[in-house]
């Protein structure tokens, strides 16, 4: 997924134009990017994505896998019953966030040179849905993502029980399937990673709508 913001310096004086020609490399623009308020725009980038991560990690599903066995339903997937540690039936101990934490902290960007027209851009480079549902698999079925299921629904409520007590037997510690129905109910699908992509990919493209260059003169994005 790449953000793309088009910065056009045709109104810029001589100097500025200068400054700035084709031949100066990425790294210079770089250094003299700055926002309306003359935070360096790499800093304000760098900013945003501590907030996208902080983001994620407050999101209810992903706190609730966060705390493991023993946590409660806090994302009302379960019908407060049991959570989603269990449920899934991830192995004890495991950090199955940290895989989606990981591709979160590649999201990167480049800046081009300013072309003979006079136009530039920033491109940022987000994780797509695709890349996180695949290195979120289900620990019972490689070929299903859990973080997608959790949008579109994952079945086995009516037989999921969780137990009081750890148990050697259950692979989270605490959650076993029964081989019969056991409650009625299903599970309650919720946004989670598509609806996540979808906001802060809104949130860097308001990033800031007014770009100085060293300074001199400004852009609108």
């Amino acid at each position: 997924m790449s953000v793309r913001f088009t910065i056009n310096e045709a109104d810029f004086n001589r100097e500025i134009k200068k400054s700035i020609s084709t031949k100066n490399s990425a790294k210079k623009i770089e250094n003299n990017l700055k926002a309306g308020n003359g935070e360096l725009i790499v800093k304000k980038i760098e900013k945003v994505k501590k907030e996208m991560i902080s983001n994620f990690l407050s999101l209810p599903i992903t706190r609730e896998i966060l705390a493991g066995k023993d946590s409660a339903n806090i994302s009302g997937t379960l019908g407060g019953y049991g959570n989603l540690f269990t449920f899934i039936g991830f192995n004890s101990g495991e950090r199955p966030i940290d895989p989606i934490i990981s591709l979160l902290n590649q999201t990167n960007y480049r800046i081009t040179k300013f072309n003979r027209a006079g136009v530039g851009r920033i491109i940022i480079e987000l994780p797509s849905k695709e890349q996180i549902f695949k290195v979120t698999p289900l620990p019972w079925a490689g070929g299903i993502s859990w973080a997608q299921r959790m949008e579109i629904g994952l079945s086995g409520l009516g037989m999921y029980l969780n137990l009081n007590k750890s148990n050697d037997h259950s692979r989270s510690g605490k959650g076993i399937q029964s081989e019969k129905r056991i409650r009625t109910g299903k599970f309650s699908n919720a946004p989670y990673v598509s609806a996540f992509l979808k906001k802060w990919q809104k949130i860097f493209l308001q990033i800031d709508k007014n770009i100085s260059i060293g300074g001199g003169g400004s852009t609108r994005l």
